[in-house]
């Protein structure tokens, strides 16, 4: 695995603009062009480091984020939670402490909705869910997301 060290940080700043060339990265670095392009393979190779598009559901007409908060059954967390990465609309999922177990981060569209979302998808795991809690997000600050529908 790749060290984290402070160059490397510093390029993974750099690409909260996913347009950012290479070249203008080690400009702004003073690293070689091939420095930083090794560097950023290196790390999506160890799957540090995903560079996407990432859209706001808000600015996406008929799109809506959701949270759901999953109480389980059972005590395998990691398994439950890997299986529910995998459905449909969910962006991602996340073992947490508190009254849940999993943080469900979904997005959602007109085509397939909440209704779709549960009847459909999480029925997949119903043996082991307990309970749910839904929260529709209004208004999002900085709530950008990849497009998984």
């Amino acid at each position: 695995m790749l060290k984290i060290d402070d160059n490397t940080l510093a390029i993974i700043k750099h690409l909260r603009d996913g347009r950012k060339s290479y070249r203008e990265i080690a400009e702004a670095l003073s690293l070689s062009e091939n420095t930083v392009r090794s560097r950023v393979n290196k790390l999506k190779e160890d799957g540090v480091l995903d560079i996407v598009g990432l859209v706001d559901p808000a600015a996406v007409g008929g799109h809506t984020a959701v949270i759901v908060g999953v109480k389980l059954r059972t005590p395998d967390l990691v398994r439950v939670g890997e299986q529910i990465s995998g459905l449909r609309g969910v962006v991602s999922v996340s073992v947490v402490t508190g009254r849940f177990d999993l943080i469900v981060n979904l997005l959602l569209n007109e085509e397939f909705g909440l209704l779709e979302f549960y009847t459909q998808e999480m029925t997949k795991c119903s043996a082991e869910v307990m309970s749910t809690e839904t929260f529709i997000v209004y208004k999002g600050y900085n709530l950008k997301l990849p497009y998984v529908l």
